[in-house]
């Protein structure tokens, strides 16, 4: 029986793209109707602390703009979290922040973190927004999410991509995925998964059943050089959907 996951693209590397000359091109809302028309469910962007890409009023030009879901990654910041109060996205991703990281590293501690996590997502709890937790796959980072009130995960897969690419430990890293998924499901979590998918990593992530969403982004804006944005969106649903199967 096939099932259909849900694809968010990570336009972030777009606005990387354009701050590295200033400017407004490439143009990311422009980038962000590209990923919708060429069948994206959602589109993710994340407010870092330092704006490297993403700022506030790409957020706001974004929510003006595109009629898919937009999925807000944030730091558990005072800051960052008025920001999303301020601008009601569909969804809120909290992820670690590092301000010297090239990328994020890994998951929220949720575990560790518990009482200044709660402190900064109760106030997001009592609105519309939809609040997932990016953790690594680890049974006390999922019960930590539960007590917390969060129904969502985001399962960070970077462990899994460093695996596959030098081949080391690769099925211990999709067991702990596939575990994680399972546990998420016995706990009524919503299991989404991410970080340095391209299309051959994807398959085996694709093939767990409880995971409802990928988020990709830095692979596909990659590719999207050599091969157009539209290509490289619609290539990767296809593997997925093939996968899911």
């Amino acid at each position: 029986m096939s099932r259909y996951i849900k694809l968010g693209v990570n336009i972030d590397h777009v606005a990387t793209l354009r701050n590295a000359r200033g400017g407004n091109y490439p143009n990311v809302v422009q980038s962000a109707k590209v990923a919708e028309q060429s069948g994206a469910d959602s589109i993710t962007v994340h407010i870092r602390e330092d704006r490297r890409h993403i700022n506030e009023t790409d957020l706001e030009n974004l929510l003006d703009t595109i009629n898919v879901p937009l999925n807000l990654e944030i730091a558990a910041k005072e800051e960052t979290v008025a920001i999303a109060l301020k601008n009601q996205p569909k969804s809120v991703c909290f992820v670690p922040e590092n301000r010297q990281e090239i990328t994020t590293e890994g998951g929220l501690d949720v575990k560790k973190n518990f009482n200044h996590l709660k402190q900064m997502i109760d106030p997001m709890l009592k609105t519309d927004i939809k609040i997932s937790l990016f953790i690594d796959p680890s049974e006390e980072q999922l019960y930590a999410t539960k007590d917390l009130g969060v129904n969502t995960i985001e399962l960070h897969t970077g462990a899994y991509a460093n695996a596959f690419e030098k081949n080391i430990d690769l099925e211990f890293e999709l067991n702990r995925l596939q575990s994680s998924a399972m546990l998420a499901e016995d706990l009524s979590l919503n299991c989404h998964a991410g970080h340095g998918l391209n299309f051959e990593n994807v398959v085996s992530i694709a093939k767990i059943k409880n995971i409802l969403e990928l988020n990709i982004g830095h692979f596909i804006i990659a590719d999207s050089i050599f091969n157009g944005l539209q290509n490289s969106i619609q290539k990767m649903k296809n593997i997925i959907n093939e996968a899911s199967k």
